[in-house]
């Protein structure tokens, strides 16, 4: 069995929690002040995923911020933000239009910003 300390990142609190791995699964957890500590920290030491936020390039040279919608694998940051990259977008755009259709999985990329 592993012992991993992690600290919650899900809310203000900043919980500190130990999770007790045993053949790649977490096992126990505890620290958390919360279900959604727990939950954070199962996925965290297993299959960790992030939002990824970031700006896209549009056709009139500006920047429009955008993030994707459901958090993504951590390990496919670099294959996401490769797609992202060569995306271009079209004004108008409104804050929650989606940008790119399951950029990852059924995560979509939407804009985070209204642009004229």
């Amino acid at each position: 069995m592993e012992k991993i300390g992690l600290t919650c990142v899900e809310c203000p609190m900043g919980c500190s929690i130990e999770v007790t791995l045993e053949n790649g699964r977490a096992v126990e957890v505890k620290g958390n002040g919360c279900p959604r500590g727990k939950l954070y920290a199962e996925n965290e030491v297993v299959c960790p995923k992030r939002v990824v936020t970031t700006t896209v390039r549009t056709t009139d040279g500006r920047m429009l911020p955008v993030k994707t919608d459901k958090p993504i694998r951590r390990s496919r940051t670099f294959e996401v933000m490769s797609v992202v990259n060569g995306f271009i977008a079209t004004a108008p755009v409104k804050i929650g239009d989606v940008l790119i259709k399951n950029v990852d999985e059924d995560a979509n990329l939407v804009a985070t910003a209204d642009l004229d």
